[in-house]
């Protein structure tokens, strides 16, 4: 499908349906599984919704079926509760700080000039084990919204709001204005 056909076939939410470089006002971010279908509830939203929910709620069993497995290894290992008590509380104080990390990232947007820092890193590693938190959150928002729609949703809106001032400020076509005669000596 062409960019022609796709863009007459559905009004682009910040403007005009025609298509093309003459599309005014500020266009939605998309978001991962959903695209724009966010702003209007459109285009399948609700399956897309439903969706995400059940796939992450799946994905979040089977880690944890692995994580049994890898525990289960543990325990044949005879290694001892100690280190079955320190496994288990690493990986469930991981996925909490996933989940709430992953949260936070659903109503504000993180900091770009901190993404480079020594502790987002250790922040990604921290990710990377409690990613059943990380899946269990995008389970529990996705049952509310797309997981990120209220954030985006809100900068969308005053996008649209500046955008509106902006245009409403200027009055004419400042191209059509008449010069004034210079005065010469």
């Amino acid at each position: 499908m062409s960019d022609e056909q796709r863009s007459s076939a559905s009004p682009e939410p910040g403007g005009a349906a025609s298509g093309g470089p003459e599309r005014h006002g500020p266009e939605p971010e998309p978001i991962r599984f959903f695209g724009t279908t966010w702003l209007h509830h459109d285009g399948g939203y609700g399956l897309r919704r439903a969706g995400v929910a059940v796939g992450s709620l799946v994905l979040a069993a089977a880690g944890a079926v692995v994580l049994r497995f890898a525990f289960q290894g543990l325990e044949i290992a005879d290694v001892g509760p100690f280190v079955g008590i320190l496994v288990v509380a690493g990986f469930a104080i991981c996925s909490a700080l996933a989940f709430r990390r992953t949260w936070d990232g659903f109503v504000r947007r993180h900091d770009p000039a901190a993404a480079e820092s020594a502790a987002d890193r250790s922040a990604q590693s921290l990710m990377f084990i409690g990613f059943i938190g990380s899946l269990l959150a995008y389970f529990c928002r996705s049952l509310i919204e797309a997981p990120g729609e209220k954030l985006r949703r809100a900068e969308y809106t005053a996008a649209c709001e500046r955008y509106e001032r902006r245009r409403g400020a200027r009055t004419g076509n400042p191209g059509a204005r008449k010069s004034r005669p210079k005065n010469r000596r």
